[in-house]
């Protein structure tokens, strides 16, 4: 697959949707969703500008027709059949033939990674990596892929008792195909990464590696050979946001999980996340998500015990 660099000299403005063309609203959003492509994509002229999911992941697949994805800085040419996973947080963008058909299921990636913590530790990278295969067209590969969305369809349609433990129970068990696919065809269809690119990917890698560390701008830069300056330069050009940004998200988003997924305290969250005092984790997390740790913990399981 030949993939093409999408250049920016100044720094650009990143939507963050909860469905494209809806603003995300605070606190989370449902679950998991399910819609095929052409109910969304012709409302927009078959072209979906960048943006990002905060805390959402999508996984696509393509049945008919071509076009192309962004993900981050790179456009990668896709024609059918062909699948495509968008991580939380990673700025992305298609656009599509008209004759695209597809189905596109969205769901909420931390109470994924919570059950792929307890049932395959190993899917955390599938979860959080982008990817974009372009599959044989023989249906070798897309017969384990097509009956799973078509169950989580039913299951989005239906609403009855159980809707989201059954729902997410089925995007793990499709996530699960995804790793093999990847597995197997995944070195082939995903060619080496432009430098810029390569380095944007190094960087995320470093975040998840140190996130406990509280590691500043000026360790991750010369862990990369760059200077501060110069990437927070490459996040801005590349997603819209400088890299101290992307350090606080990454922060957030694990805060959040274990607020949520564990029954740890709050000075034991912030204790394991590099804080100096809960009290410095309480401002850090209010300033960015407009809540206490404590309300948001509190909101949050309410809204899954209503579920």
């Amino acid at each position: 697959m030949t993939r093409h660099s999408t250049p920016s000299s100044r720094t650009r403005r990143i939507p963050n949707y909860a469905m494209y063309g809806d603003n995300a609203p605070a606190g989370g959003s449902n679950m998991f969703n399910f819609e095929w492509i052409p109910e969304r994509s012709p409302l927009y002229g078959w072209e979906i500008d960048p943006h990002e999911h905060q805390s959402l992941i999508q996984i696509l697949l393509i049945t008919e027709g071509q076009g192309s994805a962004l993900l981050d800085d790179v456009r990668w040419p896709l024609r059918a059949p062909a699948l495509v996973v968008v991580p939380e947080g990673r700025v992305h963008g298609f656009e599509f033939n008209p004759q695209v058909n597809g189905v596109v299921v969205t769901a909420a990636q931390k109470p994924l990674e919570a059950m792929a913590r307890i049932v395959m530790p190993d899917l955390l990278s599938t979860l959080r990596k982008p990817l974009a295969i372009n599959l044989p067209e023989h249906g070798r590969y897309t017969a384990g892929l097509m009956p799973l969305y078509l169950s989580i369809e039913q299951e989005w349609r239906l609403a009855a008792t159980g809707q989201v433990a059954a729902g997410l129970s089925l995007i793990t068990a499709l996530l699960v195909q995804v790793a093999r696919l990847n597995e197997t065809l995944g070195s082939a269809a995903w060619p080496a990464l432009s430098r810029k690119s390569l380095q944007l990917e190094k960087f995320r890698n470093l975040i998840d590696e140190h996130i406990r560390h509280r590691w500043s701008v000026a360790q991750y830069a010369e862990q990369l050979g760059v200077s501060a300056g110069q990437l927070s330069r490459l996040t801005r050009e590349s997603l819209g946001k400088s890299s101290i940004d992307l350090i606080n998200e990454r922060v957030l988003i694990e805060a959040q999980r274990e607020l949520i997924y564990t029954n740890a305290s709050i000075k034991q969250i912030a204790d394991g996340l590099g804080f100096e005092d809960e009290s410095y984790f309480g401002r850090f997390f209010r300033k960015h998500l407009g809540v206490s740790p404590q309300a948001y913990r509190m909101q949050e399981l309410e809204r899954l015990s209503q579920d």
